[in-house]
C-alpha cells in the first residue's frame, strides 16, 4: 500500500521520500518546503544544503527495501536525533540573532546613535564591544549547551553501539552466506 503511494507520488513529479523531504522543519512551527530530493532510485543518504535557521545540513536517510528491525531502529534513532539537533540549533541561532540585535541597539542607544547611519548602512559596535556580547550570551547558555552536549554524546553513543550491532549481523550475515555457497560449488 505505501509503496503503490510512493510510486504514484513519483510519477506525479513527486519525492518517493515524501515524508522526509517534507518533514524537514527548521525549529517553528510551519513545515518547511523541501529543498532537496533524492532521485527514486537512490540507494545512500542523501545529505542537503544548510537549513537557513539551524545552519545544519538535513539529511535524508536511505531505507533499504528488506530493512531488518534493527537496522529501522538505528535509521529511526539517527531521523529522531537529526530532527533533534535541526531544533536545537535553529532555537539557539534564532535567540542568539535576537538577543544580539537588542544588545546593539541597547549600545547605540546608550551612545545616542541610529542604528542606520546618514548614508542608510547599518551602524555596528567595534569587536571588543561585541566580545561583551559574545562572553555574555555564552555565560547565560553555558547549562543549555551543557546539557546539549550531554544529550548529544548519548545520542551519538547509542548510534554507533547500533551501527557496530548492524554491521556485525551483516558481517555474520556474508559468512553464512559464503559457506553456504561454497559448499554447494
Amino acid at each position: 500500500m505505501a509503496a503503490a503511494g510512493a510510486a504514484r507520488a513519483v510519477r506525479a513529479g513527486g519525492c518517493r521520500y515524501g515524508r522526509f523531504c517534507s518533514s524537514f522543519s527548521s525549529g517553528g512551527g510551519e513545515r518547511a518546503r523541501p529543498r532537496f530530493c533524492p532521485p527514486a532510485g537512490s540507494r545512500r543518504d542523501w545529505i542537503g544544503p544548510p537549513d537557513r535557521r539551524s545552519n545544519l545540513r538535513p539529511v535524508i536517510f536511505h531505507v533499504p527495501p528488506h530493512e531488518s528491525p534493527l537496522e529501522r531502529r538505528l535509521r529511526e534513532l539517527r531521523e529522531e536525533t537529526q530532527a533533534w539537533n535541526q531544533r536545537f540549533w535553529a532555537r539557539q541561532n534564532a535567540a542568539f540573532q535576537r538577543e544580539k540585535e537588542e544588545f546593539i541597539y541597547s549600545r547605540l542607544k546608550a551612545k545616542g546613535l541610529e542604528t542606520r547611519d546618514e548614508a542608510g548602512q547599518k551602524v555596528t559596535l567595534n569587536a571588543e564591544e561585541m566580545a561583551d556580547f559574545y562572553k555574555d550570551f555564552l555565560r547565560k547558555n553555558f547549562r543549555k549547551h551543557m546539557h546539549y552536549n550531554r544529550d548529544w554524546y548519548k545520542r551519538n553513543f547509542t548510534i554507533t553501539f547500533l551501527m557496530g550491532q548492524v554491521a556485525l549481523v551483516r558481517a555474520l550475515r556474508w559468512l553464512r552466506q559464503k559457506t553456504t555457497n561454497g559448499g554447494n560449488q
